[in-house]
């Protein structure tokens, strides 16, 4: 977004310098020839006048490529100029919403660049420094409170799209464990460890500050990781019916995918459902007025949400996402707001 202004004030600057030249120019030929008649010299005002049009037409040309390129809108009033999604592709919510998002502001006249993370650190930090333009799934509520306490003046809350999340403990169908409290009394059957996801993701943050002290899970070790590497361990447990406890979250084709099922939390210690959020970097709504109207508009149920994430993660799969939203798009084509 920085480069728009700086284009900007470049073209400005050589509109100047060119008028410069010619006025100088005519300056010269006024001051060489003094006695030149009165047919002269009006052909020089007329030199002069044209030069100064030509100057206007180039300002005129600038202006509206910045327009373009800042977000306003382009030929035809169709909104233009680069959105820049950042997601953390394990996180298939926002890796989901970020290929539908794609879409559908691509339709709209924008230009949209793909960048992956891969920790929730590093990303709310390119949302406020405005690296990326938006994050497309953030817990802004309850699992990522500490990232807005840091970074909230430098974000644009754009909507809530999904009312419903919240985080979990899951053990295997097979498991006679049903509470989180139980677990204290199975850390042997289990090893002695939590099967966790990435350190700096918020799931991690609560599983180590609120619940493993609040049900005294001293006896166990957080195994931080990746979500990837949860799931293969997830995987590889359930496929030979072994012991095993992982953090999880809803909604999360992990749920429906593995034969697993939610922990009871009686203290409460993995805190209330939360909605999932649009974040964009602040002025974004400014920026880019016909993408915030349109963003602000997305409203999934729970059937909608598990749709998508199926088409895009396991039905199309990577390299395929493209196809997975117009799918989607084909069975829900009421979900999204027509502007």
């Amino acid at each position: 977004m920085k480069l728009h202004r700086n284009r900007r004030a470049a073209g400005t600057l050589a509109s100047a310098l060119a008028l410069t030249l010619v006025l100088g120019a005519c300056g010269s030929d006024d001051g060489g020839d003094e006695g030149s008649n009165d047919d002269a010299a009006a052909e020089d005002e007329g030199s002069d006048d044209e030069a100064a049009d030509d100057t206007g037409s180039d300002d005129a040309a600038d202006d509206s490529a910045d327009d373009t390129e800042a977000g306003g809108e382009g030929a035809g009033g169709e909104a233009s100029g680069t959105i820049t999604m950042g997601f953390i592709p394990s996180w298939t919510d926002g890796l989901s919403t970020a290929y539908l998002l794609e879409h559908l502001l691509e339709e709209q006249g924008y230009d949209v660049e793909m960048e992956t993370l891969t920790e929730a650190g590093p990303l709310y930090t390119a949302l406020a420094n405005g690296d990326v333009d938006m994050y497309p799934s953030a817990w802004p509520e309850v699992t990522h409170a500490n990232y807005m306490e840091e970074y909230g003046d430098q974000v644009e809350d754009l909507g809530a799209y999904y009312p419903n999340a919240k985080l979990t403990f899951a053990v295997p169908e097979y498991s006679d464990i049903t509470s989180i409290a139980e677990l204290p009394d199975h850390v042997d059957e289990l090893g002695g460890e939590i099967i966790g996801i990435e350190p700096g993701a918020g799931l991690t943050g609560v599983t180590k500050d609120s619940v493993m002290p609040t049900y005294g899970l001293d006896d166990f070790t957080l195994v931080e990781s990746s979500t990837t590497a949860m799931l293969a361990q997830l995987k590889d447990a359930t496929d030979n019916e072994e012991p095993i406890v992982v953090t999880l979250w809803r909604p999360f084709w992990a749920n429906s995918a593995f034969p697993v099922k939610d922990l009871e939390d009686p203290e409460g210690a993995l805190g209330e459902a939360e909605a999932l959020h649009f974040l964009g970097t602040k002025g974004f709504a400014e920026e880019f007025p016909e993408a915030a109207e349109l963003i602000g508009g997305i409203e999934l149920d729970d059937e909608q949400y598990g749709a998508l994430e199926d088409m895009v993660v396991n039905e199309y799969g990577e390299g395929k996402e493209a196809e997975a939203i117009d799918a989607w798009l084909e069975e829900y084509p009421d979900v999204i707001p027509v502007p």
